[in-house]
């Protein structure tokens, strides 16, 4: 037979009473704590990461796409060969003959292509002359070309004029000079002079000087020349 006693619990002193409904209301507590701590992590996570989020959005913000637009390039056509149009040929048109009815003469080849008779003839033949020998230059010509320059052949030397050489003045005098058929010194220009008298004692010894004169073609002829004087104390 069974046993329908209810079982009876024995609560010892040791052992903790809770009413009725107070294990329901300490799950509630700890499924709400879960929850607090989870949102406390959750924006705590947030605030962490929300930067990094950011730059990145930026990141992408800034990034354009850029579209290559190719230009689209055609071709030519290719050029048309011009056909060449054939020329009409001309046609032959003969020539009506005048006079149909009377028979056309029969030439000989001697009348064709007669025999010249050409009398033998002596031709003089006359070389003639060459061009007249150019006209000789009247006055001066300048030395070059076809114009050999004249040769020195006496040349005294000018005086160190005295304050001069207590000034130390040395250098160069050039002088442009005329020297005619015979050699002679006709005329003296001074082109650069030194001071002190040393232009003028150029001058002076020059017009002394003897040439051989310039030749052109062989002759002698007037010419410019120009000449230099060196001055230098010893």
């Amino acid at each position: 037979m069974a046993n329908n006693t209810p079982a009876v619990k024995t609560v010892t002193p040791g052992d903790i009473y809770m009413p009725y409904g107070a294990e329901d209301s300490q799950d509630s507590r700890n499924l709400w704590t879960a929850v607090v701590v989870a949102l406390v992590l959750h924006v705590i996570l947030f605030f962490i990461k929300f930067p990094e989020w950011r730059e990145n959005i930026q990141a992408e913000e800034k990034q354009q796409k850029v579209y290559v637009v190719q230009q689209v390039r055609f071709k030519p056509p290719p050029p048309k060969q011009q056909r060449e149009i054939p020329k009409p040929k001309a046609k032959k048109v003969p020539i009506p003959d005048p006079t149909p009815d009377e028979p056309e003469p029969i030439r000989t080849p001697d009348e064709i292509e007669p025999d010249l008779d050409i009398p033998d003839s002596d031709f003089d033949f006359e070389i003639p002359e060459g061009p007249p020998p150019a006209a000789e230059p009247e006055g001066p010509i300048m030395v070059g070309g076809d114009v050999k320059k004249p040769i020195k052949i006496h040349d005294p030397q000018p005086n160190y004029t005295e304050l001069a050489r207590r000034a130390r003045i040395q250098g160069v005098v050039i002088v442009q000079a005329i020297i005619d058929k015979q050699g002679n010194v006709t005329n003296v220009k001074v082109l650069k002079g030194l001071p002190m008298g040393l232009d003028q004692a150029t001058v002076d010894a020059i017009k002394r000087w003897k040439f051989k004169p310039a030749t052109l073609n062989g002759k002698p002829v007037t010419v410019y020349y120009n000449l230099t004087v060196n001055f230098q104390l010893q």
